[in-house]
């Protein structure tokens, strides 16, 4: 009898959990349970790198996991869980608070001391804890109780307390590769259990390269695209073609924090593209600002920055035409100035580069800041008040536009020295030529110090 009960309490169970993984999308389904199967993030959990030099050496106290999602985050935690044989308790720390770490903790506690078995706590959007709810996780985490495995998409050196960072290893998720998601989708079409595998399904490779491409890196977007795609067809076997995946992916929105990392990372990989001469990638980054709301002002101003310190004199209309587009940007507004800031964008990076008025204030400015200070020279010293005659002020001065070539034999410095040094590229190579000259004619009418004190 009471084995007629455990019988009938098994096969409950086992419909239970073909109930409960009927209802599961494939991308939960499919999940890796161990790190075999994990995919991508081989940066840090290749044989030999950090990750899984820890886990082999059961090392592990805590760990954030940043990046963006679909990149295995939560699934990472899982496995951690699994292969350390750990106890996994999961909480969002948008609707968890202090409590719910206290009693998480005390349950930790309990379980250390009944079964010897840690617990890994996993804290999804960690990010969204406040300084008291980090801190209390803090003595738990330097004593073992609890191995604590936050995910965030945010900077965590931004996002999370000083404290909690240092006595955690940072590891930032990646977007998976095109190879690694097709990977990914296959698996799903060969798993008759947990994937797709018992469907008939004839898969055209440049189709699911194609999602693979379109998926940006996101294995769960890409997996549910695919299930999409199979579930909803009315033919047998399903063709899985690049047009029935194309109405089955979602378009992914466009992820831009304007406070956050997309904000700073995205200006900066526009400028390094200006910089770079690459116009196509500008074009790309400004798009994404674009699309993502970024503000126009704030964009305009790095163009105008960057004219000054990337272009300089190596082409002198690229600062009009930079304050330019922001007037009009100001005048016209979106979506209208999208076209004055492709504009801009593509001049600016496919004019010549020269950084050398940046670097000459910069010597100019740590001279002055580090006391490597001159005197005005008397002959430039101001003349025009009463007195200033008696002190020698202005005298010996010559007036540069009675010369002939507008330069005369003077020194304006009283000391020899040289910040500005033209770039042999664009219109800087003109200048270097002329400076050449003038810098012959100054360095004749240069004066020895003694020469330079003010008179009685």
């Amino acid at each position: 009898m009471a084995r007629s009960q455990n019988e009938t309490q098994s096969l409950f169970a086992r419909q239970e959990e073909a109930h409960r993984r009927a209802a599961q999308p494939l991308a939960a389904r499919m999940r890796p349970r161990s790190l075999e199967e994990f995919v991508g993030q081989q940066h840090f959990l290749g044989p030999g790198k950090l990750l899984r030099r820890l886990l082999q050496a059961d090392r592990l106290t805590s760990a954030v996991f940043y990046g963006p999602p679909g990149t295995g985050k939560t699934t990472l935690a899982r496995v951690i869980a699994a292969e350390t044989q750990s106890h996994f308790v999961q909480l969002n720390a948008v609707t968890s608070g202090v409590k719910e770490l206290r009693e998480v903790i005390r349950e930790a506690q309990s379980e250390l001391a009944r079964s010897g078995r840690r617990t890994v706590l996993f804290v999804d959007e960690i990010h969204r804890f406040n300084k008291a709810q980090q801190d209390v996780l803090l003595p738990h985490v330097e004593e073992g109780t609890v191995v604590l495995l936050g995910a965030t998409t945010q900077n965590p050196f931004f996002a999370l307390t000083s404290a909690l960072v240092s006595r955690s290893h940072v590891f930032e998720f990646r977007p998976l590769n095109e190879e690694e998601i097709l990977e990914v989708l296959r698996r799903a079409l060969r798993d008759p259990e947990r994937g797709l595998g018992a469907e008939p399904v004839q898969a055209d490779p440049e189709a699911l390269r194609w999602l693979a491409q379109v998926s940006d890196g996101d294995a769960r977007r890409a997996l549910s695209a695919l299930e999409v795609a199979v579930l909803s067809s009315d033919q047998r076997p399903v063709r899985l073609t690049r047009e029935l995946l194309a109405e089955s992916v979602q378009r992914k929105p466009v992820v831009y924090d304007r406070q956050g990392d997309a904000h700073y990372d995205a200006a900066s990989a526009l400028i390094k593209s200006i910089r770079g001469s690459d116009p196509d990638a500008a074009l790309y980054w400004l798009a994404w600002m674009l699309e993502g709301g970024e503000d126009v002002r704030f964009i305009t101003r790095r163009l105008v920055i960057l004219a000054s310190e990337d272009i300089g004199n190596a082409d002198p209309q690229a600062l009009p035409l930079a304050v330019a587009a922001m007037q009009a940007c100001e005048f016209v507004g979106l979506p209208e100035c999208q076209l004055t800031l492709a504009q801009a964008v593509t001049y600016l990076a496919c004019a010549p580069k020269s950084n050398a008025a940046t670097e000459a204030i910069a010597q100019a400015r740590a001279d002055v800041r580090q006391g490597r200070l001159v005197p005005v020279p008397v002959h430039l010293r101001d003349r025009h008040y009463a007195g200033a005659k008696r002190l020698g002020h202005g005298e010996g001065y010559q007036y540069a536009h009675a010369s002939p070539e507008g330069v005369v034999a003077q020194d304006y410095l009283g000391v020899d020295r040289i910040y500005y040094r033209p770039r042999p590229r664009g219109f800087e190579q003109e200048l270097a030529r002329r400076l050449e000259h003038i810098r012959k004619v100054l360095r004749q009418g240069r004066t020895s110090p003694e020469e330079q004190q003010p008179t009685e």
